[in-house]
């Protein structure tokens, strides 16, 4: 038996059927969710239009702390997430120390499908690489929001600007920044719901399949279909300075 055949006779089908699925699943939305952005606007697109009118608001303000107040409390929410992350990677590194004490358990939950240890260990790596993508893209995305900062501060006075196009060129750049470290951060966040899909694989691959659809399912509903769309999607009564 060559490499490659011992490789796939280490899970059954469905299994790899199941993998399969999930990666197909979560990189194809990812794609596809971008590309639909262009057509009818998420909630990401739309809060980066915001973005960018909130840095055409910066360059009209002489003090801009407030502006340097609010990149802090946004680059707060990766910080967390990363911190947390890797609580989360030490936890399960420390499952896969003692994985037959936790397969026994996980034997003992209703419905659990049992399975040899290094299909539990498989599961575990499974986990612990989503949650390490987690981990680089908030990461990237704390830096990110650095980036912007350092924008914000970098920007001439406000009455120091030569002309309207380059206010606005930079409202574009500045906002751009902002909106790729929201992009960013919005990779993780949907990492932590492919997490909990790949849970439901503990259970069998059947539910994992089901698992990965119903989590996309809700990223694309709240994304595309959500109350809070509708807010951003509302032209606001201000006109731009």
């Amino acid at each position: 038996m060559n490499t490659l055949t011992i490789a796939l006779s280490l899970l059954p089908w469905p299994d790899w059927l199941a993998l399969a699925v999930f990666f197909a699943g979560w990189a194809g939305y990812a794609m596809w969710a971008k590309r639909r952005a262009e057509v009818r606007p998420s909630v990401l697109a739309l809060s980066n239009r915001e973005r960018t009118r909130w840095m055409r608001q910066t360059t009209w303000r002489d003090n801009r702390v407030l502006d340097g107040v609010v990149v802090q409390n946004l680059s707060t929410s990766p910080s967390f997430f990363a911190s947390t992350t890797i609580l989360i990677i030490g936890g399960l590194l420390a499952v896969l120390s003692a994985t037959e004490r936790a397969s026994e358990l996980v034997r003992e939950i209703p419905f659990a499908v049992h399975t040899s240890t290094v299909v539990f260990d498989l599961k575990l790596v499974l986990l612990a690489a989503i949650f390490v993508y987690a981990f680089f893209r908030f990461t990237w995305s704390l830096r990110q929001y650095s980036f912007g900062a350092l924008l914000v501060a970098a920007a001439p006075d406000h009455l120091s600007w030569v002309d309207e196009a380059h206010r606005s060129a930079f409202a574009s750049r500045a906002g751009r920044v902002m909106g790729l470290a929201a992009e960013t951060f919005n990779d993780g966040l949907r990492a932590y719901y492919m997490a909990f899909a790949a849970t439901a694989w503990f259970f069998s691959a059947w539910a994992f399949m089901a698992g990965t659809a119903g989590v996309l399912w809700i990223l694309y509903r709240r994304e595309f279909h959500s109350e809070v769309l509708a807010v951003l999607a509302e032209e606001p009564d201000m006109p731009l300075p």
